[in-house]
């Protein structure tokens, strides 16, 4: 048998077909990374980077961002004080972070002052492309890793179109720019599911499969400590491994030993901090079963909202009830829009021939599953990329199996036997469907781009970041031992470098958070309130807006600022607001950072 004639051989179409692969995995690269990259696109995203700096100066898992019910959890746990300007964080799992942490001390990003953009025209902010980086070369891996898990279950045409499908797929580069650990996640998750089908072949051959559960256990344990919510996934795996896999009953007890030797030092940690093994993460599973998970953190007094849920078990059925049935329903772009993906779910009825093909489904399913149930109820948004999104994970082995099973309906039909539309056709027409709406948008955003590095729009994420006035106008205005309250606090921190409590909702609350601040010495130098405020259309909320916020006046304001074409004067609204006279009386100086859309209220007048 000739080179040409072996799988894999190295001939002239097979060089043609991987040049071309790699020709258009580097254009997309430079077309996300260089080209259209307009910054983070995530809060939590630049949350982890900002924690990742601390992380590279040495600051251990501190946060500059404050969330007041972690401030409560902290100070309900602590008898002693709790330093704001030393604030850990308990929310995010710890190894995207540190992994932003390594990265960040290699490229020197713990000097604020050599990446601070000081020109309005720098709008793209150079370590928001660093993280973006490091998220698409995790991606790429995880391809790699795909191709040969793939591979060695179908193969190596399954296993390219597979490939191919994940470099298509918008969502996957839209994940690399928001700064999640998403493909951190993908990555291991892989990597699992690779050794996962090494154990399955073994305990199909009669062999002991412990060192494969070992290894997979592993994955999956680094997997839980880049997102707490993933433990839901591995649980599906422990209760396949403990009635399938030899010894039976061990290999389930020794992945859930694993995980728990991997996660038990950040437990611990937690409940040193908070009193809560979970610590301040706990709380976002009465995200959504109150109001949201932002009304939980905003608030010093987060047990009143839990005991509402407590109380009412009607609650939190129907919206986990709601929260499955709306994953359903956002399946398919959940998946990344593959054609392919969804089909596995039909292959699950397909008698394959092969017992580890066969057998290895369920366990995609049972993990798929439980991970589903996880995101039931700790909540999931209509956004696709939410930051509780597992389905992601599944997409690459769902897609082989879909596309397995179209391969052996294409097979059925009656084509001129031997035609490349015989061989091929099923794929092609995959890719198209699954590729195609996105090929589609490539030319306008390419010109956009190219517009955008010339003389047309700023390039950033806005609404609601404005990177250049946060980096440059805020930082150079306020000292280091300053505290800004904001509805961006996430940005203010990674963009600015300051310390930011999440604006409360409550002036109570506000003028306690004062208090504590001004015993430790430290300053409250303003309050910044952004488009962030609007985010969720308040204004179409069936109550108040004022009645939930007191703050809402001073969110208002920029708006009302504009459409009353200034007649209404700066700070017009707030300064009406009987409940916010102390408040503004305190911070009167105010600055339009971006007409009608940023409004900077600070005790003294800043220089822009």
């Amino acid at each position: 048998m000739t080179s040409a004639n072996k799988v894999g051989g190295l001939d002239a179409a097979v060089l043609i077909r991987r040049l071309l692969f790699f020709v258009l995995l580097f254009g997309l690269v430079f077309f996300y990374l260089i080209l259209t990259f307009k910054g983070l696109t995530h809060a939590k995203g630049m949350e982890q980077a900002q924690i990742g700096r601390e992380i590279a100066r040495g600051n251990d898992s501190t946060t500059k961002v404050i969330r007041p019910a972690a401030i409560a959890q902290a100070e309900k746990n602590e008898n002693e004080e709790i330093p704001l300007d030393a604030f850990h964080d308990t929310y995010h799992a710890p190894l995207n972070p540190f992994i932003y942490g390594a990265v960040l001390k290699a490229v020197g990003g713990d000097d604020f002052d050599k990446f601070q953009m000081k020109e309005d025209k720098n709008t793209v902010y150079a370590l928001d492309r660093v993280i973006s980086a490091v998220a698409i070369i995790l991606f790429l891996i995880a391809v790699g890793i795909n191709y040969l898990l793939i591979s060695r279950i179908f193969d190596v045409k399954i296993a390219g179109v597979t490939a191919l499908l994940m470099i298509l797929s918008d969502l996957m580069w839209k994940f690399t720019q928001t700064g999640l650990p998403q493909m951190l996640m993908l990555l291991l998750f892989s990597c699992a599911m690779f050794f996962i089908y090494r154990a399955l072949e073994a305990s199909i051959e009669n062999r002991v499969a412990l060192g494969s559960v070992i290894i997979a256990a592993i994955f999956l344990s680094l997997l839980a400590l880049s997102h707490w919510l993933t433990i839901w996934i591995t649980l599906g795996f422990v209760l396949y491994a403990a009635f399938f896999f030899r010894p039976k009953g061990l290999s389930g007890l020794l992945v859930l030993g694993i995980l728990l030797l991997f996660s038990i030092y950040f437990m611990g940690k937690n409940m040193e901090w908070t009193g809560n093994p979970g610590g301040t993460a706990f709380l976002t599973l009465y995200g959504g079963l109150t109001e949201s998970e932002e009304a939980i953190m905003r608030t010093s007094n987060p047990s009143d909202q839990s005991r509402q849920v407590i109380q009412n078990l009607n609650s939190f059925l129907i919206n986990t009830t709601a929260n499955a049935l709306r994953q359903i329903n956002q399946l398919y772009n959940n998946l990344g829009a593959i054609v392919a993906a969804p089909l596995f779910f039909f292959a699950l009825l397909h008698p394959f021939k092969r017992e580890a093909i066969a057998k290895f489904r369920w366990i995609v399913l049972l993990m798929w599953v439980m991970g589903a149930l996880g995101m039931a109820i700790f909540g999931l948004s209509n956004s696709a990329t939410d930051p509780n999104q597992l389905h992601i994970l599944f997409t690459p082995i769902m897609s082989a199996y879909g596309l397995a099973f179209i391969s052996i309906l294409w097979s059925r039909i009656e084509l001129p036997a031997g035609s490349i539309l015989m061989r091929y056709g099923h794929f092609f027409l995959v890719i198209i469907l699954s590729a195609g709406p996105f090929i589609l948008t490539i030319p306008q955003a390419f010109s956009q781009g190219l517009a955008s590095k010339s003389k047309g729009p700023a390039k950033t994420v806005w609404p609601p970041y404005w990177p250049p006035l946060l980096s440059r106008t805020l930082h150079d205005n306020t000292e280091e031992s300053d505290i800004i309250f904001s509805d961006q606090p996430w940005a203010v921190a990674w963009y600015a470098d300051r310390i930011s409590i999440w604006l409360p909702r409550k002036i109570e609350e506000f003028e306690d958070l004062e208090i504590l601040a001004e015993e430790q010495e430290l300053g409250i130098a303003g309050i910044l309130v952004t488009p962030s405020s609007f985010e969720k259309k308040p204004l179409y909320s069936p109550y108040s807006f004022a009645a939930l916020d007191d703050f809402a006046a001073m969110h208002l304001d920029p708006v009302a600022y504009g459409a009353t074409e200034k007649g209404i004067g700066l700070g017009g609204l707030a300064m009406r607001t009987p409940k916010l006279a102390k408040i503004m009386a305190t911070y009167p100086e105010i600055t339009p950072f971006y007409p009608n859309r940023i409004h900077y209220y600070s005790k003294e007048r800043i220089l822009k």
